[in-house]
């Protein structure tokens, strides 16, 4: 009953188009319209807020929410970090996702990328490299190279995709200071992948992701067997100090 009352005032935004911000009827017009109680559509706005679908703003009424991709994050990171002190691999299933969906679109972009967008990456692995003299690709560098990468496809929804998958493996942390980033590698492999989508060559460019993400999942997959070589029974305990600590991704 209460998913029924969800998918009829979802149904609402949809016939009438409704866009982000448009107020919503009232709770008495909702009530009329569904033909439920006061409660039972409260109980549904509020199932639908959490959801980010309409946004409930007291003493004004109800209004259609972002709709972002907030809590699929949200949702994505607990699943991987209770996976991950659970002993499972959620850190390694949650990059097999991100390169499926940044290798299976690489190849639509060599050749095709728009020249500002190119000066940028430029830029960025010029960034690169001298953070790499220094020791550490910083992690707000990476992200930019790749939302940069992908921003011309002018797909709003695919952005915040990507977004929602960095946000929830950035948000993960784990112990990997036996194998730590290679700079200079991180450096040389996103070169690598610009030169390779500047010059149009999708086979180049799609190699040169897969060896991006193939150094990340040998990170990981050597922190995991390093973890349960010390402690082959009980996985991580969530409450215990985690040090020294580092981010998955540094260098991702």
């Amino acid at each position: 009953m209460a998913s029924d009352i969800q998918d009829r005032i979802k149904k609402l935004i949809i016939d009438r188009r409704l866009p982000s911000g448009a107020p919503l009827p009232t709770e008495t017009e909702l009530m009329e319209l569904i033909g439920v109680s006061r409660n039972s559509v409260r109980e549904a706005l509020k199932a639908l807020q959490a959801m980010g679908i309409v946004e409930i703003r007291h003493g004004f009424g109800t209004y259609v929410g972002p709709m972002s991709m907030a809590p699929m994050i949200e949702g994505l990171t607990f699943r991987t970090v209770a996976g991950h002190f659970r002993g499972e691999d959620s850190l390694l299933q949650l990059l097999e996702l991100r390169e499926a969906v940044e290798t299976g679109l690489i190849a639509r972009l060599a050749g095709r990328v728009p020249a500002a967008d190119l000066a940028e990456l430029e830029a960025l692995v010029a960034r690169m490299e001298r953070e790499a003299s220094g020791g550490a690709v910083q992690a707000d560098t990476d992200r930019a190279f790749h939302a940069t990468l992908y921003r011309g496809m002018e797909n709003l929804l695919l952005s915040e995709l990507l977004e929602a998958f960095w946000d929830a493996f950035h948000r993960v942390r784990t112990d990997l200071t036996h194998t730590p980033p290679d700079p200079g590698g991180t450096f040389r492999q996103h070169r690598e992948i610009l030169h390779a989508v500047r010059s149009g060559d999708a086979a180049r460019a799609e190699d040169a992701l897969r060896d991006h993400f193939g150094d990340i999942r040998t990170r990981l997959r050597s922190a995991r067997e390093e973890r349960r070589a010390h402690d082959p029974e009980a996985p991580a305990d969530p409450g215990a100090p985690m040090t020294p600590l580092q981010r998955v991704t540094d260098g991702a």
